[in-house]
């Protein structure tokens, strides 16, 4: 194997124009870790704000994003035992300690341990040849699974799925409203709403949007470009509301979703794209019996059950397109421009 590889690396934190796809060299592997050589990875908004600089993380330059990987097994270190070479693994993003009181009860997310962090975050991820991981964070792959679909799956579905199934205990037959419909972690809500028996209100900014939101589970479509979500919600439901709200998008759409419940309603929350600082009109909280549930990314077990699901066909994940590693940066242009409707991903 040769001593460097292909990646798309920034050196310094910045717009579009930081991004380089270059020559590095192949990280090293540790006792415990395993070297993947990449077949695919997806892309997320994560990437975009790493790149930039999230406020208080300190990031170790020159960096390599991408967390949602899938590849092939090609060196493992002298103490593992779980993998070797060959093995088809979708890695596991979170990287964690795996020993402090969340870790021993499998609540992966919520590690305290300073070591804890993700792939293409804190640590060197995908978008390049080769990726080196803790070899514990391998999931073994069934021989008919495809390398594309499964790396879409841990960062936007595997969140979905928390969201929805473990946060807000989706019910079938409940209402559901998805934010930011047509994204990558907004689709996966869709079609696990959609899964799950939801009625599901996707709320997206066109037409053609619309049309892929509707294909892909959605059985009513708001466009906000033309129409307050909230009002169209109280309008739809006969001035009901939705049961649960799928939000991610953060201060531009908070007050509508609160808005936006039933009586009895809960909000469930990942992200703040657009802004950490909302205004909540504590009267609906309390007149409505609101609930209001935080979700922090997934467990291991959730990514397991998703990945699962979509191995046996149960659904397929959303890919609006799939680009080589050398064309890596205008899958991320699109994905800035908001040029989507399902996930990016980046194939060697």
């Amino acid at each position: 194997m040769a001593d460097e590889m292909d990646a798309v690396v920034f050196e310094e934190h910045g717009g579009l124009d930081v991004l380089e796809h270059t020559t590095v060299d192949v990280p090293e592997i540790g006792p415990e870790e395993m070297l993947v050589d990449v077949k695919a990875c997806a892309l997320n908004r994560l990437d975009i704000f790493v790149r930039e600089g999230i406020p208080g993380a300190h990031l170790e330059l020159p960096h390599v994003s991408g967390g949602d990987i899938a590849g092939v097994v090609e060196a493992v270190g002298d103490r593992v035992d779980n993998v070797e070479p060959g093995d088809r693994v979708l890695v596991d993003p979170r990287i964690t300690c795996g020993e402090c009181e969340y870790c021993r009860k499998g609540e992966t997310n919520r590690c305290s341990d300073d070591v804890h962090g993700n792939l293409g975050e804190e640590y060197w991820g995908g978008l390049a040849e080769y990726v080196a991981a803790p070899a514990r964070n391998a999931i073994h792959m069934p021989d008919g699974a495809g390398f594309v679909e499964t790396a879409a799956l841990p960062i936007a579905y595997a969140t979905a799925w928390r969201m929805l199934v473990s946060r807000a205990e989706a019910d079938p037959g409940e209402t559901a409203l998805v934010l930011g419909a047509s994204g990558g972690l907004g689709t996966a809500g869709v079609q696990i709403a959609d899964y799950l028996g939801a009625e599901v209100y996707a709320a997206t900014s066109s037409e053609e949007k619309a049309e892929r939101a509707r294909e892909r589970g959605a059985d009513h479509v708001i466009n906000y470009e033309e129409e307050e979500f909230d009002r169209a919600i109280w309008n739809a439901t006969d001035k009901r509301g939705v049961d649960i709200v799928f939000e991610h998008v953060g201060e531009a759409t908070w007050e509508g979703s609160i808005r936006s419940l039933t009586n009895g309603g809960r909000i469930v929350t990942c992200g703040a794209t657009t802004g950490p600082k909302a205004t909540t009109d504590i009267r609906y909280l309390f007149t409505r019996e609101e609930t209001i549930l935080g979700s922090r990314g997934w467990q291991r077990d959730e990514l397991e059950t998703v990945a699962d699901l979509v191995w046996r066909g149960e659904f397929e994940p959303a890919i609006d397109r799939t680009l080589p590693l050398e064309e890596a940066i205008e899958g991320v242009e699109a994905m800035e421009d908001r040029d989507l409707t399902g996930k990016v991903v980046i194939t060697q």
